[in-house]
């Protein structure tokens, strides 16, 4: 696996403004980054950071379902060496639910669409600046469906299928791909799902989204609910997922 220093670089976080992404993007300051374009649907909502860290945030506008926006913020923040693609949604919705196309849909678009936007819109970016970092948060809830909340893990499944086609994609230009899964993590999100109860501190992802710059690891499984998951699916992680397979044995798989 290749470590990354990310001393001195500039970052790029979507959803910087609460929750995770407020935690990751203080991290970052806090552990050397020289700036962080902070990415939100509302720029306003970043004052508390901008007066916190001053010229060390930079207000971006950015809504990840808008390509316009994404390809206009690739073309602003092009020092970038660092992309965190944190933003997301969560709607509660079974697959019985009378609205669940509706809302698989919407979380379709931002949890899926808006990866591969972030992805394509900021290749060239980090290409450019010497390869960089290209951080999917991803979610627990990527590797087991939960009945109440089945539209939300279809939408992170394949969030995470792609995280891991980038991983092989990226690393031709020399971008390091990783791929964060939270438990409940103490969030908006995690107050309207009604998990606030068991979550825990999104201090505990930014902690570990930086010791995985430090080791190279591909997965980070930072809360103790993920940690819970990642004893049961490490063996698997390790032959498969991160396995270099070559394209006969994958072809042979995919035909089998």
């Amino acid at each position: 696996m290749k470590t990354y220093d990310i001393t001195g670089k500039t970052a790029l976080v979507t959803g910087a403004n609460r929750g995770i992404g407020k935690a990751i993007t203080e991290s970052l300051v806090k552990n050397g980054v020289r700036k962080v374009y902070a990415a939100v649907r509302d720029p306003l909502s970043l004052a508390h950071l901008t007066a916190e860290y001053g010229d060390k945030i930079i207000p971006l506008e950015l809504d990840i379902r808008n390509n316009a926006q994404v390809k206009k913020a690739a073309q602003t923040a092009q020092d970038t060496h660092i992309v965190i693609n944190n933003a997301g949604v969560l709607k509660s919705a079974t697959a019985l639910s009378e609205n669940a196309i509706d809302t698989l849909g919407y979380e379709l678009d931002v949890n899926v669409f808006g990866l591969i936007r972030m992805a394509q819109a900021f290749a060239p970016v980090l290409k450019k600046n010497g390869g960089g970092v290209f951080v999917q948060i991803n979610s627990v809830a990527s590797l087991k469906s939960f009945p109440q909340f089945t539209t939300y893990c279809a939408s992170k499944a394949a969030s995470y299928s792609i995280t891991q086609a980038l991983r092989s994609l990226f690393a031709e230009q020399g971008t390091t791909v990783v791929s964060v899964h939270p438990g409940p993590i103490k969030t908006r999100m995690a107050e309207n799902a009604g998990l606030n109860d068991i979550a825990e501190p999104p201090e505990l992802v930014a902690d570990a989204l930086i010791t995985a710059f430090r080791t190279g690891a591909f997965h980070v499984f930072p809360d103790s609910f993920a940690k819970q998951m990642e004893q049961a699916y490490r063996n698997f992680a390790e032959i498969v997922v991160e396995a270099d397979m070559s394209e006969d044995s994958t072809e042979h798989a995919v035909v089998s």
